[in-house]
């Protein structure tokens, strides 16, 4: 029975180490092997399992950006994702509020963070403070939280904690004209570890909206890969499926994400709902 009588110290409650969880996305970035992601915008853990019994996805980025979700629900996804032993996490951050977002998602136990709308050095150097904790040997903005990530009472705080935030690979969505224009001086910033390209937003950004194959942004995305590939950063490349990727394999990528949910839903539904609806002779 607790008693307000008895006082504890620290010193006095043994705590064992938490685990660092592996980290698959950095096991394989840090040793210069292949990877294959997939989007989703569902955030139910039953979609993270189908993911996962699949054996073939090395980690899911939940497009937090785009998808709507709440605090506990991304708990739940961090939960479902350490079901399985060869897959990790990630989730795209959007720009504003950046910090607390890439906070909250590390503490729900998501290992991995792509920041979305980089436009210049001092927004990759925010987003890497984001993911590191805010000590002399790290530098970072993300201090002491009893949450998920640290067993909520096992490791606050500790070395630990440093280390698994060290552990989390910061990749940067290159997709506005003035990161082009810096694209050197922001692949320059420390803890930087992966970079795509984004012909969407790039598109928009020089006032070609919705031209994806203009000769203006395939050039930037040329740029992008060959920049960051002689700079020694990895660049990953998202696709709707597996058959675009070969030109982009002879480029020297190593690093894909494939599909996303929402968009898989919707061509098996206009495919075969069409197809049943002619022989039905609609």
């Amino acid at each position: 029975m607790w008693s307000d009588s008895v006082s504890y110290s620290p010193s006095e409650i043994l705590y064992e180490e938490l685990d660092v969880r592996r980290n698959v996305l950095r096991e394989l970035l840090d040793e210069d092997k292949h990877s294959v992601g997939t989007h989703i915008h569902s955030i139910w853990p039953g979609m993270v399992e189908v993911i996962g019994y699949s054996g073939a996805i090395d980690y899911i980025e939940f497009s937090g950006e785009y998808a709507p979700y709440d605090l506990a629900s991304l708990e739940n996804f961090g939960r479902a994702v350490d079901l399985f032993d060869n897959m990790s996490s990630m989730m795209k951050i959007e720009q504003q509020p950046r910090t607390y977002l890439g906070v909250r998602a590390l503490g729900s136990g998501i290992q991995n963070l792509l920041f979305a709308d980089i436009r210049t050095p001092d927004d990759a150097r925010n987003a890497v403070a984001s993911a590191r904790a805010e000590s002399p040997s790290t530098g970072g903005l993300v201090g002491v939280g009893m949450r998920r990530d640290v067993g909520y009472v096992m490791e606050v705080g500790g070395e630990g904690y440093v280390k698994a935030l060290e552990g989390c690979v910061v990749a940067l969505m290159i997709e506005k004209e003035s990161a082009l224009e810096q694209l050197e001086e922001i692949l320059s910033v420390g803890g930087v570890d992966m970079v795509q390209f984004g012909p969407a937003d790039y598109s928009m950004s020089i006032g070609l909206p919705g031209q994806w194959d203009h000769p203006r942004v395939k050039e930037a995305e040329r740029k992008t890969i060959e920049t960051s590939l002689r700079m020694g950063i990895a660049p990953r490349v998202e696709l709707p499926d597996s058959r675009g990727a070969e030109p982009y394999i002879e480029m020297g990528v190593k690093h894909f994400c494939i599909g996303w949910d929402v968009e898989v839903i919707h061509e098996w539904c206009k495919h075969h709902g069409s197809a049943l609806a002619k022989a039905l002779g609609r």
